[in-house]
């Protein structure tokens, strides 16, 4: 299921790390049950792709995100990445949720701060790396602000600027844009798909929005119903940036719908 990544630019992308899952079973207790969430799930992705996993609520979709973080062990199968076996939390592999979860009594400056303080860093007060994430972010103006001052959107670019602070090679996506209005998730995709192009880092998202999956990855891997199986993968060759009325894109919306149970005859 590896594939090459396609890029609008056609660049080289050199720091993203490849991604494997095989044969991924992840199961949890409930009321003193067994409750089987993830079975016999195998995911791979190249270094510097984008992919994204549609599927239905409680399909186990965050729960793999969870499990690629290393916030979870699964209960079988295994989960690599460039051959090295994920073992635990670790810096190059960021997770963003759908809540910013910015801590308010600190600056925009002080939350992306966090991310270097976690590495056990000394952030001083013009910290380059903090400068340079937040002018990557369009939020070099907002720096002293503090997080009641922002719109949803301004957040959820904190958040990134968070993780991104790190140079991390692996971003992982838990719809990250979900509690946006449209038009702000819209300019935010854009933001979302131009950090990937400079960063070279490979990505994973979780979305329940098709169109958006269409329009930001490489490949698009549709999963059942819980238990969550990959029961389908589409390509997405179609150059950046992409629109929602393009024939080929209508396309391959039919057949992700079609994937996840919609009849359309």
């Amino acid at each position: 299921m590896v594939g090459a990544a396609t890029h609008s630019t056609g660049a080289t992308r050199a720091r993203g790390v490849r991604l494997e899952v095989r044969w991924l079973t992840h199961r949890f207790t409930l009321k003193r049950e067994p409750l089987t969430v993830l079975d016999d799930v195998n995911v791979s992705a190249a270094p510097g792709a984008f992919v994204a996993l549609v599927g239905p609520s409680g399909c186990g979709k965050s729960t793999l995100l969870r499990i690629l973080a290393g916030l979870e062990r699964p209960t079988q199968g295994d989960v690599s990445v460039d051959g090295r076996r994920i073992d635990g939390p670790h810096p190059d592999r960021a997770l963003v949720f759908q809540d910013p979860t910015l801590y308010p009594w600190r600056t925009v400056w002080r939350n992306v701060a966090l991310g270097p303080e976690a590495r056990g860093q000394r952030v001083a007060k013009d910290d380059p790396r903090v400068r340079t994430v937040l002018e990557r972010v369009g939020l070099a103006a907002f720096a002293h602000a503090y997080p009641s001052q922002l719109s949803g959107g301004m957040a959820q670019r904190v958040a990134l600027a968070r993780v991104l602070v790190n140079e991390p090679s692996l971003l992982l996506l838990d719809e990250p844009l979900g509690q946006l209005d449209a038009l702000t998730r819209l300019t935010m995709q854009r933001e979302l798909l131009r950090l990937w192009e400079a960063g070279g880092f490979t990505a994973l998202l979780v979305t329940h929005d098709v169109d958006e999956a269409l329009s930001l990855a490489d490949r698009v891997l549709v999963l059942s119903p819980r238990p969550g199986r990959v029961v389908g993968e589409v390509t997405v060759d179609a150059p950046r940036p992409r629109h929602h009325d393009d024939p080929q894109l209508r396309a391959l919306r039919k057949e992700i719908l079609t994937l996840l149970g919609f009849d359309w005859d």
